[in-house]
């Protein structure tokens, strides 16, 4: 089985990037899991998702500026459940900016009543706690909340292919300051003489836009400062 093993930066057709090798590979895939490749610019490489719900947790962490890089089933770990050992492998680890390591479970929330699977997150849960790792849960009832799924996956889409440096999205940025708070199709046009965009900069976190309601070329975009800590969250408590 093919396996990333690219380095550097995401550059256009070239996509290279963070070197990563899954702790569990899918030999041979089976069931309803519609499992695919996600090109992230912020890993610089195809990130592999097992279920649509992952897909929509990938394009939530690719548009939060708190989140630096995120891998996929980051590594394997034993942990004790009464007089048995078993094995865990998170989904996602997740690094934000000030360097915090959190492990993501990504899961309906239908099955969170079970009490197998409850029985089991609770034991991961404080064996983690114990090592002082941490440790969320991300459901659906997060994750597909509307309409910020559906704007965070259009500014995905819309962003340009090749991630802005930090230094050329803040020059742009200096450079349109008197025109903001401008309207996104305004925004558009200003930032597209400098060579940059505002899908760009929003997930940059240097602009920012309410999520609840439909992304339109009327949307307002605001400068963020420094005061601002989030345009949204997916687990404000872990800091993202």
């Amino acid at each position: 089985m093919a396996t990333n093993l690219w380095s550097g930066h995401w550059n256009g057709r070239t996509p290279v990037g963070d070197n990563h090798r899954r702790a569990r590979q899918v030999i041979s895939p089976s069931g309803g899991i519609m499992r695919g490749k996600f090109p992230s610019r912020k890993n610089g490489r195809l990130v592999h998702h097992e279920g649509l719900l992952e897909l929509d947790a990938i394009y939530l962490l690719e548009a939060s500026p708190q989140v630096v890089r995120y891998r996929e089933q980051p590594t394997t770990i034993t942990y004790p459940d009464g007089g048995r050992v078993r094995r865990y492998t998170p989904d996602l680890e997740v690094t934000l900016q000030c360097g915090t390591s959190i492990w993501v479970e990504v899961k309906p929330a239908v099955f969170l009543a079970r009490e197998d699977i409850q029985h089991k997150l609770q034991c991961v849960a404080a064996h983690l706690k114990r090592s002082g790792q941490a440790f969320v849960v991300l459901t659906d009832e997060v994750l597909r909340q509307e309409p910020r799924q559906t704007n965070v996956r259009a500014i995905c889409h819309q962003a340009m292919r090749v991630r802005l440096t930090s230094a050329f999205a803040q020059s742009a940025l200096h450079r349109c300051a008197m025109d903001l708070p401008a309207s996104l199709a305004r925004a558009t046009q200003v930032l597209a003489a400098h060579g940059a965009d505002p899908y760009s900069l929003l997930m940059a976190g240097l602009l920012r836009c309410r999520l609840d309601a439909p992304l339109s070329p009327e949307t307002l975009l605001t400068h963020t400062t420094e005061a601002d800590d989030g345009w949204f969250w997916l687990a404000q408590e872990h800091g993202f």
